[in-house]
């Protein structure tokens, strides 16, 4: 059973868009999709505001995404057309306490992509993308830490020529992997999705 994750060194850069993007390009693959969110004491990890995604009875929660409203990004998988989506949600650093669930989900998925840098710590994907964009300063250390996994880089075309404003981030870990640009709002490339499909055991059938 493949799985694919969807990395990035901090929010907002689109890797909603490329974990849609590609289920949409591929989808015969019938996608079961998940995002992890991370949280502090009441503060969302995706904005830093105080909001409704903590739990309070436990240190993390999944529940399965139902609306196809598009308004939610677990929401906006279902419209891309996966087959299940499911939103994964801890308290920071506590991930672990999750896997046996998230594992049980990926045992019963027929390919699995998800969008986080930090389940890494506990599995291995077929492939790893992470998305950079160099005139974006914040740089998770879950996104340092696993560069070097990364089996490609999704760059911000705007940015490809600009120096990057991140402090204390060598990029030496993947000089030599591919690059893949970004151009909102088309983050997925036709060149992208056969670099997917070259590295993963895809039905014949799929096409772009």
């Amino acid at each position: 059973m493949p799985v694919v994750v969807i990395g990035g060194h901090t929010r907002n850069l689109g890797k909603t868009s490329v974990v849609a993007g590609l289920i949409s390009a591929l989808p015969d693959l019938r996608w079961t999709a998940l995002k992890i969110t991370q949280y502090g004491h009441g503060i969302c990890s995706a904005n830093g505001q105080a909001c409704d995604c903590a739990t309070n009875d436990h240190s993390w929660a999944i529940s399965e995404e139902k609306d196809r409203s598009g308004e939610s990004d677990t929401s906006r998988f279902l419209v891309a057309g996966a087959a299940h989506a499911w939103w994964v949600r801890t308290e920071q650093g506590r991930l672990a306490e999750a896997m046996p669930r998230i594992r049980q989900i990926l045992a019963g998925a027929k390919n699995a992509i998800i969008e986080s840098n930090s389940v890494l710590r506990f599995l291995k994907p077929d492939l790893y993308l992470t998305v950079l964009d160099p005139t974006t300063a914040d740089f998770k250390a879950s996104a340092q830490t696993f560069l070097d996994r990364a089996d490609a880089i999704l760059l911000h075309a705007a940015a490809d020529s600009a120096s990057p404003v991140w402090e204390r981030v060598s990029l030496k870990p993947v000089l030599n992997r591919p690059i893949f640009a970004i151009h909102p709002p088309e983050y997925v490339t036709p060149e992208l999705v056969e670099f997917v499909r070259a590295r993963l055991p895809l039905p014949k059938s799929s096409s772009l």
